[in-house]
């Protein structure tokens, strides 16, 4: 049970956010402000959704891609957060899990997923 003027608070910072529709196993660019000195740039970390978590103006993601050397990273990422210029759906994955933390686990082709088919 939460308050509803908390709520009513966080629903009014998430009214003007523009987040495409994600779940867990989807491939998603996430395009992060990064500030370096005085300067600003943005960069594209590209990888795949393994969790959804939190509810609210706190709700994060996990987005898991290979970096150098097939050496998984992770990063955490707040929905809402005013560092994430643009989120991108890549391509859907077909997974019957809402976490997918075994990925951790696999190496090479076993840590694929399948694409999700629409009809």
């Amino acid at each position: 049970m939460r308050n509803k003027f908390i709520e009513q608070f966080e629903q009014k910072q998430i009214e003007g956010r523009n987040i495409p529709e994600f779940r867990a196993g989807d491939t998603v660019r996430v395009a992060v402000r990064i500030k370096e000195g005085n300067k600003e740039r943005v960069q594209n970390y590209e990888g795949v959704c393994i969790a959804i978590r939190g509810q609210g103006t706190g709700r994060t993601f996990i987005v898991r891609k290979m970096g150098a050397n097939s050496v998984g990273v992770e990063r955490i990422f707040p929905l809402y957060s005013d560092s994430i210029e643009s989120i991108e759906v890549v391509r859907r994955g077909r997974v019957r899990r809402a976490k997918l933390f075994y990925l951790r686990d696999l190496k090479g082709k076993a840590a694929r997923i399948k694409e999700l088919r629409r009809k």
